[in-house]
């Protein structure tokens, strides 16, 4: 049988702001139709962020994932996915509470501190329609996104109860080395789902070298303990997905990690890149694979024990 791969598909994240798509998701009824849209078209995970549904602001109160969480939940099969990353400018106590409060089958888990560059953006979009957009830009040439050891372990024992899983996102080589320190203390237990993150600026490049060596180190690391996924910020997307799905992993795409769906074009919708990442997948001879199979392959405990 063909192998299977899992798209993630990350719908509004908290990097991208209103200004820069008309497509972006903003209010909860318009990230709930992004999740379930991708959903029918191929993605198996669902990876969500909460925004002000007045101005497009990260928003990590419980409150703003409840009234899209619970669409989702009635008109999909999905597998839900809770941001613990938040926005880089949001304390880990902010940060968690939506994935405390829901407990779904998977949150993501920030594996470092880091400089954020998302600044650049700002040679390509000038103009905004909310006074947060420009600041937000502009602060992270001096802001680290803060994810300490203590913080990490504030997150993971805080879910450790819940029977949620993790999408561990690594920016950088010794972010697969901070993983591994956890798994040595026993706080996180394989099978590990490690996403990847290539081309943000202040991790690893999105050079096919950097994607070889990311896998590189995490095969020795975890053997066959863990599932590899990928994401590739902006124009990188496509590119690192195919390549990575080639090598044995599972790929990621939305409009949290690019607003195109080609060279200067705005790419419509979420489901409009899942379904790009399909084609990709399919024509290397793969299957995608389903909701409940991503829940075998990543042991998670599944969406009928979840109460949104």
């Amino acid at each position: 049988m063909a192998r299977k791969v899992i798209i993630t598909c990350a719908v509004t994240g908290a990097i991208h702001t209103p200004s820069m798509s008309p497509h972006l998701p903003i209010t909860p009824e318009e990230i709930a139709e992004a999740a379930i849209g991708a959903a029918e078209a191929g993605a198996a995970i669902v990876h969500l962020h909460a925004r002000d549904p007045q101005n497009g602001k990260p928003d990590q109160s419980p409150e703003a994932f409840a009234p899209f969480l619970q669409v989702i939940k009635q008109r999909s099969n999905c597998v839900i996915n809770i941001t613990t990353g938040g926005a880089p400018t949001m304390l880990v106590e902010e940060r968690v509470r939506p994935a405390a409060h829901y407990k779904p089958e998977v949150a993501s888990l920030n594996m470092g501190s880091m400089n954020f560059g998302l600044y650049p953006m700002l040679n390509r979009f000038k103009e905004f329609k909310h006074d947060w957009e420009l600041p937000y830009l502009e602060g992270s040439r001096d802001r680290i996104f803060r994810n300490t050891f203590t913080d990490i372990e504030y997150i993971l024992t805080t879910c450790s109860e819940n029977g949620t899983r993790f999408e561990i996102e690594c920016y950088d080589i010794g972010h697969l080395y901070t993983l591994a320190h956890f798994v040595d203390r026993g706080i996180i237990k394989p099978p590990l789902f490690v996403q990847s993150v290539f081309g943000l600026l202040g991790g690893i490049g999105p050079h096919p070298e950097d994607v070889a060596h990311m896998k590189r180190t995490a095969d020795r690391l975890f053997g066959d303990n863990y599932q590899w996924s990928v994401l590739g910020a902006g124009r990188n997307q496509l590119a690192i997905a195919a390549q990575a799905a080639s090598m044995g992993g599972n790929v990621r795409v939305g409009l949290e990690d690019s607003l195109w769906i080609g060279p200067g074009k705005l790419a419509k919708s979420n489901a409009q890149q899942v379904r790009l990442a399909r084609q990709i997948i399919e024509g290397l001879g793969l299957e995608i694979a389903t909701p409940d199979d991503a829940r075998e392959m990543l042991t998670l405990k599944g969406g009928d024990r979840v109460n949104f």
